[in-house]
């Protein structure tokens, strides 16, 4: 067997150039990009954590919601509460007069809760003085009452809500709650204190009838007088333990 003569190693391959129109400097280092936030004017370089959820999609994690103006009132205005709204209705209830020029259907025409509630409760507090349990049972009367002369001025065709009654019927404690004391003072004298009481029930029915009736049902303004009548005179019944 003859052998074969030795084979020879490739030859190298020729070295290729290409040659291109402009240099390419491909020195330096790799640095990562310095993401900022802006929050309020302030930039704040983001944590490595921050920008991974971001280049993921799940960077509205990280947002924050801005404040809401609304969430920010004050607390009376958050509950609705308008003291001046309250002291002219009181002004309105307590001088029923027409003539003094007060514009008294704000009391019935703008219903509000907080200030019939504040007169029924101080109307309660100063019955404390007669007896104690009669602070929920008022309460429960101004409510179920109100319910009553609600469904009466139905009845007489009166364009009134519920709401509207419960504030009139609430305000016009007020009469009641001003002869409290005078009674404190002339309660021995039972003439003089009846008078006082006639005259006090007289008013608050009065000034409740002329808010919930309007100036074209003043012939149906007695028919509803007289229920409001007995019901304050059931409330001063509660106040005097008669």
């Amino acid at each position: 067997v003859t052998r074969p003569w030795p084979l020879s190693p490739p030859a190298p391959l020729a070295p290729v150039y290409i040659f291109l129109p402009f240099s390419l400097d491909l020195s330096g280092s790799i640095t990562t990009p310095d993401v900022k936030l802006n929050l309020g004017g302030e930039f704040i370089k983001e944590s490595t954590a921050t920008t991974f959820l971001r280049q993921r999609g799940y960077g509205w994690l990280l947002e924050v919601e801005d404040d809401d103006p609304e969430d920010n009132k004050p607390l009376l205005e958050e509950l609705d509460i308008d003291l001046k709204d309250i002291y002219y209705k009181i002004r309105c209830v307590l001088m029923p007069m027409p003539s003094l020029g007060f514009n008294r259907q704000v009391v019935r025409d703008n219903p509000d809760f907080w200030g019939p509630l504040a007169v029924v409760l101080f109307f309660s507090m100063i019955s404390l003085y007669g007896q104690f349990k009669v602070v929920s049972w008022i309460i429960t009367i101004w409510i179920f009452g109100s319910l009553t002369i609600f469904l009466l001025a139905r009845v007489l065709y009166l364009e009134v809500a519920y709401g509207q009654v419960l504030g009139v019927i609430g305000y016009s404690l007020l009469p009641l709650i001003v002869i409290a004391p005078v009674l404190l003072v002339v309660g021995s004298f039972e003439v003089v204190s009846t008078l006082i009481k006639l005259f006090g029930v007289f008013w608050a029915a009065y000034s409740a009838a002329s808010l919930l009736v309007g100036e074209e049902f003043k012939t149906k303004k007695p028919l509803l007088i007289y229920p409001i009548f007995l019901l304050y005179i059931y409330f001063l019944s509660l106040y005097t333990g008669v």
